[in-house]
């Protein structure tokens, strides 16, 4: 007896030790969630490789590497154990995977959250599969290469060219350090990576389409293979009580409809969520995959100059936030992390917030929807080249994968795939912009798109405008004035090449330049950024950044502040909602209303006082 006590105590300790050792053990994909799955992040070994020879010495074939690294964490953080801040230009990682034996005549997913920025995949030096892309998720099916409850060697290669201007970096800075409003690079694998079981019938992916206006969920399924003798149960609940269900054929052409009687209807005021669950049976009735989901009922539209949520105008008051973190720079050091984020955005005033040159990871999304958050979903677009006919072709790919990946998220509210393009090709641009455009809008018709924050808008449903004028009476006048809208400069008329700075406009031909003249919403999705560095945060002084001349004290702050707001507040009948820059402190840029390391800056009620204030009607 005392033997037996003595193992289960020292299983105990080691389960837990392993819990501890095991960054990031929650379950990355929570819309989608298996029960059967195996966390692959923790210590992997790994080596760089600056001058791409590894090929050439079979680095795909190694059984280790001599570094040791901590995966989800990119090289260059330190929760990763390398803090190695220079470019990169490829990585390779190591480290050993094993099928539970319970996983006999499952097809094996290995699935990747993200990878910067290409990548190979190889088990014991067979090449699975290359994915191109560093903030989509992707997954191989490597039943073939694996065998039950034997170990195999897995090979992960990343590679980058930030400075290439072909590939989509965001804030990450294209030169040796961060400086302005650029920031630390992200290379190789960022977020969590995971083995699951899935049935060779299994559910591939489900769409969900809220439609409150007829009172119904439509979930249009896809399948990793398809037979006659299978079926799929889709069952919606209300916490422990069965709302509907519906058993179909599972078949990748099936559109499942169901009813949701007296809906409750998710807000930022009640962030109502469903359960579902998806149920796969083969000829015998035999459930043989099962997969756990959620689903809000809510709807966006735009009637006119106003956003709409379920049928009611509703005035955004956004933060930026990069989602940066002294410690995991891209990655989230902690799930609880992700969550603070928005309950310290909350806490300060903010309904949502404009997730700015960054995806987020999928777990961000879940917390959003849980808190009732609103989100506006980006991609880190600078870096890459919009004229260039390859890096557009590199980024329509990938986000049409980004897309894809987030569309079910309530709390997700409008698509915005581009940042601040200011130097446009009139042919190339417009091409490349239209058809970002269009290719969302078939992806998901539901939502509006706003093409290009604060841009050369082509193709929009928002037109949005960034300015940092510090002065708030001058600040009103730049945006609306006289039935005047802001104003493109008379110099930027004459020559299409010509930066034209925080100015929104449409090109369609060269030297030709059009003016927003009203008829969608007017929303000024940059503005503020005031720079706050305080006797206690004296540390990145040197290259400190943010706009304007910085306040002296905290009440001169919430005077400026205050003033802004109310100017931006005042305009309500032709702008419809803002987004205040920002949320934290990145690096040297001190512009945020909380400290890089999340704590407040100020006081946060006098900001929730300010933040939270909604237009007058």
């Amino acid at each position: 007896m005392k033997h037996l006590i003595l193992f289960v105590c020292l299983l105990f300790v080691s389960v837990n030790s392993f819990a501890a050792s095991t960054p990031r053990m929650e379950y990355p994909r929570p819309q989608f969630e298996r029960a059967a799955w195996v966390n692959l992040n923790g210590q992997w070994t790994y080596t760089f490789d600056m001058l791409n020879e590894g090929i050439e010495k079979e680095y795909n074939k190694a059984t280790s590497f001599d570094g040791n690294i901590t995966v989800p964490f990119c090289p260059e953080s330190s929760l990763s154990g390398v803090k190695y801040t220079g470019f990169i230009s490829n990585i390779w990682y190591h480290r050993t995977i094993q099928c539970p034996a319970d996983w006999k005549d499952k097809s094996v997913m290995l699935n990747f959250g993200a990878v910067y920025y290409n990548s190979e995949v190889y088990i014991d030096g067979k090449l699975v599969g290359r994915h191109f892309g560093g903030s989509s998720s992707f997954s191989f099916d490597v039943t073939e290469y694996v065998s039950d409850g034997e170990n195999h060697n897995l090979v992960v290669k990343a590679s980058s060219d930030v400075r290439s201007m072909k590939q989509s970096a965001g804030k990450q800075s294209l030169v040796v350090g961060s400086h302005g409003c650029d920031y630390t690079r992200t290379t190789g694998i960022w977020q969590t990576v995971w083995m699951e079981a899935v049935d060779k019938h299994g559910l591939k992916s489900a769409k969900v389409t809220a439609d409150i206006d007829q009172s119904q969920i439509v979930v249009q399924p896809t399948f990793w293979n398809v037979s006659p003798l299978h079926k799929i149960k889709v069952t919606l609940k209300d916490g422990d009580k069965v709302i509907a269900t519906k058993t179909v054929a599972a078949s990748n052409s099936s559109h499942i409809v169901i009813p949701v009687k007296n809906q409750k209807l998710w807000s930022p005021e009640s962030p109502y969520l469903y359960d579902l669950v998806y149920e796969v049976t083969d000829g015998s009735g035999k459930v043989v995959d099962q997969v756990k989901s959620y689903a809000g009922m809510r709807k966006v539209h735009i009637e006119g100059n106003k956003i709409y949520l379920n049928n009611a105008p509703i005035y955004m008051r956004l933060v930026l936030d990069q989602g940066f973190y002294p410690d995991g720079i891209w990655t989230a050091p902690s799930d609880a992390a992700l969550r603070g984020d928005i309950e310290m955005s909350m806490k300060a005033g903010f309904n949502g917030a404009r997730l700015h040159q960054k995806v987020f990871e999928e777990r961000f999304y879940y917390w959003a929807d849980k808190l009732g958050y609103l989100t506006w979903g980006e991609a880190p677009s600078w870096g890459m080249d919009a004229n260039d006919v390859e890096a557009s072709r590199n980024f329509i790919t990938e986000w049409s994968e980004l897309v894809a990946r987030d569309v079910n998220h309530p709390s997700l509210v409008v698509w915005t795939p581009l940042n601040e393009e200011w130097w446009p090709d009139a042919v190339q641009y417009s091409r490349f912009v239209s058809d970002l455009y269009d290719l969302t809008k078939r992806l998901d018709p539901t939502r509006p798109v706003n093409d290009a924050s604060g841009g050369v808008h082509i193709k929009t449903d928002i037109w949005t405008v960034h300015n940092y004028e510090q002065d708030h009476a001058k600040l009103k006048e730049i945006l609306y004035k006289d039935g005047k809208f802001f104003q493109t400069p008379n110099w930027a008329n004459k020559n299409p090449n010509v930066n034209v700075g925080f100015n929104s406009i449409f090109v369609d031909t060269p030297n030709v330049f059009k003016e927003y003249t009203g008829g969608m919403p007017y929303f000024l999705d940059e503005v503020g950024g005031i720079k706050l560095v305080k006797e206690s945060d004296k540390t990145n002084t040197e290259q400190s950044w943010g706009y304007g001349t910085p306040p002296r004290n905290e009440e001169e702050f919430f005077e400026r502040l205050e003033g802004q707001i109310d100017a931006v507040l005042s305009l309500s009948d032709v702008l419809w909602g803002y987004c205040y820059t920002q949320l934290t402190d990145v690096e040297q840029e001190q512009n945020g209303v909380l400290y890089y390391n999340r704590q407040p800056k100020v006081d946060m009620q006098r900001l929730y006082k300010i933040f939270s204030k909604q237009p007058k009607k």
